[in-house]
This record gives structure tokens, sequence and C-alpha cells, in this order.
């Protein structure tokens, strides 16, 4: 078994893509006139400083990602399985079929542009803790505006909200034993502060009609096989939702602790963490990926509109349904509230009927 992994924003460079451009001759002017910019230039010799831009790195990583695809594929054919982190997850839809290589760009275009725009809040990577210690330290000193980002490995996850929250987590985190680095980013990526990104990136996704996948593609926002019919909603999703890698990875390994994992693009980003990854946690279940309760919240809001009909063991026998969309009480706790009950009912609780 084999699968590709793409690496997201912070793998690129200057120099990155170099001899795949000269490789690609063709999808290099077309990636030159969807931008309106040398791609080359850009990545090669960055003469005006911009590839750190998230208005540029996102694009450039995409072109050089899809060219280093184009190559393998040449040579050693598909793989069995594709992922991506976070922006990677556009050119593992890509080697998937579900789009071609202009409509991935001018996606990736306006992905970074909105991106770009929505610019308030900061992030930070919190090593040497796991996620479950971090909300625990969040939830217990009141910094409600902090959401969980990336959980890249078991003892590194990245967090993202509200600046100066972030700058009041970092001592907690250190008496922890923790260690908190603050990441250079223009905002607070896969956060609620990404709101209206989403909502725009959502509407824009709505004019493409995409395929689907040919090749089972790992879903950052679920840690599982792309549905079908999903890609519009969770390129959307994952704006704001948590990037859930070791999940991801885990489900992968779980399916075959031996197979092959190659990283295309520039860099080795993926390559490290999948030896942490492998290094710090036995394999999961295949059917077990925990998930954070804003991710749980999200997802059976997707699933389950307002008005679901439900089962409860609480209310042995009876289909209730939901009166609301479910949400996050105390902090910690997914809920909804039934007609005919003034009080909450905990998600665990439930069933669809």
């Amino acid at each position: 078994m084999k699968t590709c992994l793409f690496p997201g924003q912070g793998s690129q460079a200057k120099g990155m893509g170099r001899h795949l451009f000269d490789r690609f001759p063709d999808l290099t002017a077309q990636a030159d006139q969807v931008l309106g910019y040398s791609i080359r230039e850009l990545c090669v010799d960055d003469p005006r400083q911009q590839l750190n831009q998230t208005l540029y790195t996102q694009p450039a990583i995409f072109v050089v990602s899809a060219l280093a695809w184009y190559e393998h594929l040449a040579s050693h054919g598909k793989p069995d399985f594709v992922a991506g982190h976070s922006l990677g997850e556009f050119n593992a839809l890509l080697a998937a079929e579900s789009f071609g290589f202009e409509t991935g760009l001018r996606l990736v275009r306006k992905r970074a542009e909105l991106m770009s725009e929505a610019a308030d809040g900061a992030m930070a990577a919190v090593l040497n803790l796991g996620a479950a210690d971090i909300e625990a330290i969040l939830r217990d000193h009141g910094l409600d505006q902090i959401d969980i980002a990336n959980l890249n490995a078991p003892s590194q996850t990245v967090i993202s909200g509200a600046r100066e929250q972030i700058a009041r987590a970092a001592p907690l985190f250190e008496t922890a034993n923790g260690h908190c680095i603050p990441l250079n980013t223009s905002g607070a990526f896969h956060s609620r502060f990404m709101e209206p990104a989403r909502q725009q990136f959502e509407a824009f996704l709505a004019s493409f009609d995409f395929r689907a996948p040919a090749i089972p593609v790992i879903a950052n926002v679920t840690a599982q096989p792309y549905q079908p019919g999903a890609v519009a909603a969770n390129l959307a999703r994952q704006i704001t939702g948590t990037v859930r890698w070791h999940e991801s990875i885990a489900y992968l390994l779980a399916l075959d602790p031996g197979q092959q994992m190659v990283e295309l693009g520039h860099g080795e980003v993926l390559t490290n963490l999948l030896k942490k990854i492998r290094s710090e946690r036995q394999v999961a279940p295949v059917s077990a990926p925990a998930a954070t309760v804003h991710e749980r919240v999200r997802d059976w809001n997707l699933r389950h509109p307002v008005g679901t009909r439900v089962r409860s063991a609480i209310v042995a026998g009876a289909v209730l349904a939901t009166r609301t969309e479910a949400v996050v009480l105390f902090q910690h706790r997914p809920a909804v509230y039934l007609d005919g009950y003034q009080g909450y009912f905990d998600l665990d609780e439930l069933q669809p009927a």
C-alpha cells in the first residue's frame, strides 16, 4: 500500500520547484496566466520577497506540489490513498481527479485572497503537551477565544485565536512543561476568526462542479476518506476547522502499518511529522479517530439539520426531533436541544432515528 502526502503552508522556500518548471512548461505558463505573474520567478528568485505572504505562498505551494505529483505519476503510477495538510488537501484532490490543474489553482488563489483579508488573530505551536491537556489549560483559565488549529502529532499541536489570549496562554503551557512557539502567520487560520473567509469561500465553491475522488482522499476535518458529494463542504469547513493530521496518519497506518508514504512537494515537513507520529503513538483503531468537542459539533451540524429525528436512551422508545443546532456548553460538552424538552441532551446520548 502506498499513500502520497502533500504539504501545506510553511513548506515554502526560495528556490523550490526549480527543476519542475523546466519539465512542465505548459502548466507553468498556464499558472502564469491564471495568477498574472511569473510563478517561476516567485518560487525560484522571489525578487520582491513575496513568497512568505499568504496571498503568494498558497498558489506557489499548490503549483510546485502539483508539478511534483505529475512527475511522480509519470514514473510511479497512482497510489492507494492521498492526503494533504491544510492547503495540501487541494493537491490531494487534484491527484484524485476531483478537479483539474487550472480549477485547483483558481480555488487556491481565491482561498489565499480570503485568508489574507481575514487578518485578525495569531497562531502558536505548542510542544510536549497533548491536545486534551492544552484544552484543559485554556478552559481552566477562561481563554475561550482560542481554537485547536492543527493536531500535527500527539505532542505537537497548533492553536489559533485571539492574539492577546495566545500571549496569556504561553506561560501557562510553559508551567505545565510544554513549550509555546509563536508562528509568523497573517491571521488565525483554522479557527472561528476565519468564519468570514469560510462563508465567502463556500459561496465561491458553489460555482464549481467537482468529481468524486478517483483515489481515496483523507479529509482534514474528519481524518477519514471523503464521502460522496463532500468536496465543496469539506474545503469550506477546513478554513475554520481543525486539521486532524496525526489522526489521519493513524487511520492510514491502521490499514497497513508498513505502507510506503511519499511526500510530494518542497521539503520534508510531513516526512518529519510522520517520523514523529510513528515514534510517539501506537496506531489507533481504524474506526476511532478522536475529535475535539468543536469538531464533533461541526460534524453533527453538517450531517443533521435542525428537525432531525433522533432516539435517546434517556427517553426510552420515543422518537424525538432536534429544535436547535448542536452547540458546545460549558466549553466542553457537545449538546443539542429537542422539541418538548427544556434541558439539553448530550450528543453521546443520541442516535439518529
